[in-house]
């Protein structure tokens, strides 16, 4: 009886072990010549993301804990007209329509717990025009001292966070920088420094959270709506050309320091507002149930 017992826990353990197993996945694109602009398009449905930069000479490296490993990821790279294109894709396939059961999984008592990890290290030698889907999760993108011309990311529910930890600006002027949640909070504690000419940051859900810092060194055009919940916004000194135009509902609640002059309804500028400053920074703010706080 007692080794029919011993024979059972050692079963169960080794079940348990076997579902909580994990593995390690190592994706390196390597240097080489015969392109300008490397393409990057990263997909993942639960999961850990960090991006920054690494001492290496690969252009990109990519590290992957998965906790489910029935579901690998498909990884791609190739050159096309000087582009270098790198692809991976880690879907549930089981699951593949993410929408039918995020309500469950937002309140299933789980916390901060997902089933993946991944970090993706860059070379502050190459140019990156990057795209991510991601479903539900934490991200973090530590972009000092790596040369953006384009982010985008998608997300279902998440927190996202993109800053510079060497306090390093980007090292070209950014063409767009998009961020679309359903639910979750942006965090952009350094956003003067993505040098966006194009910065769009939508949550049907949740947070925005911008800083400005001392202003950004060229033009720059802003759009941060949110459907319920709140925009932090911190500007450069009243110095600096900004003009702000806000889109709210009597729901929302607006603070506004003295320093922003009324230019119309729902308009209002700094003292060092000009039209035509290379400089000019300007933002749209749109709120339908929360509040807008300005300093």
């Amino acid at each position: 009886m007692l080794r029919i017992l011993c024979l059972l826990f050692l079963g169960f353990v080794g079940l348990s072990t076997l579902c909580t197993a994990q593995i390690v996945k190592e994706y390196h694109v390597t240097e080489r010549k015969g392109f300008d602009l490397i393409r990057l398009d990263f997909t993942t449905y639960k999961s850990v993301t960090q991006v920054k930069r690494v001492m290496s000479s690969d252009p990109v490296t990519i590290h992957g804990h998965l906790s489910q490993t029935n579901i690998l990821p498909d990884f791609s790279e190739g050159i096309e007209n000087n582009v270098m294109n790198v692809s991976l894709v880690h879907k549930n396939i089981e699951a593949d329509n993410l929408g039918k059961s995020i309500t469950s999984k937002l309140f299933s008592g789980k916390g901060d717990e997902f089933d993946h990890s991944w970090d993706l290290g860059l070379n502050s030698n190459f140019l990156y025009d990057m795209e991510f889907l991601l479903g539900m999760g934490r991200s973090n993108f530590d972009l000092a001292m790596l040369p953006v011309s384009k982010l985008k990311i998608h997300s279902a529910s998440a927190d996202v966070m993109i800053h510079y930890s060497e306090k390093e600006p980007n090292r070209v002027q950014m063409d767009t920088l998009l961020v679309m949640l359903n639910m979750g909070t942006v965090d952009i504690p350094q956003a003067n420094f993505t040098n966006s000419k194009k910065m769009i940051v939508e949550v049907n859900y949740g947070k925005i959270n911008l800083d400005f810092g001392e202003g950004m060194n060229s033009s720059s055009q802003v759009i941060a709506a949110v459907g319920a919940g709140s925009i932090y916004l911190h500007l450069p000194s009243d110095s600096y050309p900004v003009k702000i135009k806000m889109k709210t509902t009597p729901m929302c609640r607006k603070t506004i320091p003295k320093f922003l002059k009324a230019q119309d309804d729902d308009i209002y500028i700094t003292k060092g507002y000009s039209a035509n400053d290379p400089r000019l920074l300007e933002l749209t703010l749109d709120v339908g149930v929360g509040s807008i706080v300005i300093d």
